[in-house]
This record gives structure tokens, sequence and C-alpha cells, in this order.
């Protein structure tokens, strides 16, 4: 994408924050085909289970679209949040899964090798949540980058776009954070 396709985006995000629903169709057309490639890579990093590319799309649309979120300063603003939408939406499933694990008002359901592993990954996912909760606590922009780069599956380079700082921060960023995640995540180590 050119320097002036992502200014005309932005000033698409801009008119869609003020309540102009052309441009908020606008922008969307303009930026579906990259959160289309994003959710499809983090899809298939992590066996998408019953969620679907299009499906994980459209709940970022909705979160994106609340009332309560603030305006999209720019492009690369709007995918550091289309990446944040992310992280909510597959953390949201996973608490929604352990739920109806633990019961959720259903019969119980006989095992099956997948169930086992789709619910390991969502109680690493979830502890993986708390530790980014606590690592936000110390150091925000540390978390944007996880979720750019973990959550978003974001190269360094995308990173460093999305959130205003330079390909060796997004490294440097990259690194801190996961040495943070490591001790949070294994305290006995």
């Amino acid at each position: 994408m050119t320097p002036a396709d992502g200014a005309d985006i932005t000033r698409l995000l801009n008119r869609a924050a003020l309540g102009d629903a052309e441009a908020e169709e606008k922008a969307w057309s303009a930026v579906y085909d990259e959160v289309r490639h994003i959710a499809k890579r983090e899809l298939a990093r992590r066996g998408g289970g019953t969620l679907s590319t299009t499906g994980l799309i459209h709940e970022v649309y909705v979160k994106l679209n609340a009332p309560s979120l603030v305006s999209v300063e720019n492009r690369r603003h709007f995918f550091g949040l289309a990446c944040r939408a992310m992280r909510q939406v597959l953390v949201d499933r996973a608490r929604h899964r352990k739920a109806e694990k633990r019961g959720g008002g259903l019969a119980p359901l006989t095992l099956e090798p997948d169930a086992a592993v789709s619910s390991e990954r969502d109680a690493r996912l979830l502890d993986l949540d708390d530790a980014l909760t606590e690592l936000g606590r110390i150091n925000p922009r540390l978390v944007r980058v996880v979720e750019c780069r973990f959550f978003g599956g974001l190269t360094f380079e995308e990173t460093a776009e999305a959130l205003g700082i330079s390909h060796r921060t997004a490294e440097r960023e990259w690194a801190r954070a996961r040495t943070h995640l490591y001790r949070l995540l294994q305290p006995e180590a």
C-alpha cells in the first residue's frame, strides 16, 4: 500500500468516526483484504477450530464499531486496534469454551482427542491473557507489540508500522515482552 493510500484510508477512517456511513463502508472495503489476511494467518497458526476467517473478521468489525470506541487516528492505529480486537475475540471464545467445559448448563459430552487439545490451547490462551494484563501494568507498549505479533500475526515491519515505531524497536520490544511473559507464565523458572 502506498503512503497516499494510507492517507486516503486515514481520511476515510476519520470521516467514519464522525458518523459518515459512506466513508465507513469505503474504509472497510479499503482495509478488508489486509484484515482478512491477518485473520487467516492467525487462524491457520492457531488451528481456528469452529471460527472461520470471515467469522473472526465480522467479530473484529463489531468490536471496532462499538459506540464506546475512541476515534481511529490513522491507518496504523486502525491495524493496532484490529490486532487488539482479535486478541479480545479469541480470548472471549476461549473463556466461553472453558465455561462450556465446566458444564455451561449442558449435559456432559464424551471427550474426543481434539477436544482435549482445544481445551489445553484455551487454557494456555487464557493464561497468556492474564499475563498480558499484568504486563500491561508494567509496560503497555509491550502488550501492543504482542497483540500485533502474536494475535495479529504481523511481521516486525508491519508491527512497527502499526505502532509507529522503528523496525529495530519492534524487535527489541518483542524480545523484552517475551522475557517478561516467560517470567509471568513460568514463575518457578
